[in-house]
């Protein structure tokens, strides 16, 4: 996707781009291509950007560690405001504290909007934060486990057995 030079975009029809999609996006894993439509429109001291993308990534999970395929569906609007000091680099401290109003998405006017970036930023907020092949996933049963259910009583960890042997010398209470 090319990236779209701002001022240009006043000219559009309506103040409109619309791009389909249908590719890879460099850094985001998927199986299949993404694909789907992002819309930016100019409204004069900001860009409304809105998308309908979707794609399938491989996932695994967190309990039982086997892969599983997830459908990411987009379905999102920003708003990007448009500010003449937006790309100026200023020498701040490496710690500061920053108003809820200042945490804003801003662009100069006179520059770029990358929309295959904004689409990768997008898809990767819609990630799985728990990834789990199903609701009801027991996790990682090993053998020890399965003997452990057929013989409770006999089943001690070898780190523990001589505790074991030590309370057993004591008489319980």
């Amino acid at each position: 996707m090319d990236a779209i030079f701002i001022p240009q975009l006043t000219k559009a029809p309506e103040r409109t781009e619309e791009i389909q999609v249908k590719e890879f996006l460099p850094g985001l894993e998927t199986l299949t291509p993404v694909r789907g439509v992002i819309r930016v429109q100019h409204q004069g001291n900001y860009l409304e950007v809105s998308s309908q993308a979707e794609a399938i990534i491989t996932c695994t999970c967190s309990r039982c560690l086997q892969q599983y395929n997830h459908r990411l569906v987009l379905n999102t609007k920003e708003i990007i405001w448009l500010d003449e000091n937006a790309n100026q680099v200023e020498d701040l401290p490496l710690e500061r504290e920053v108003a809820v109003e200042d945490l804003v998405e801003t662009l100069s006017p006179d520059g770029y909007f990358h929309p295959s970036e904004w689409l990768y930023e997008q898809l990767c907020l819609e990630l799985p934060r728990r990834q789990l092949c199903d609701l009801s996933c027991p996790g990682i049963l090993s053998s020890e486990a399965s003997r452990q259910e057929q013989q409770p009583e006999k089943a001690i960890d070898s780190r523990w057995a001589s505790l074991e042997a030590l309370k057993k010398q004591f008489p319980s209470s």
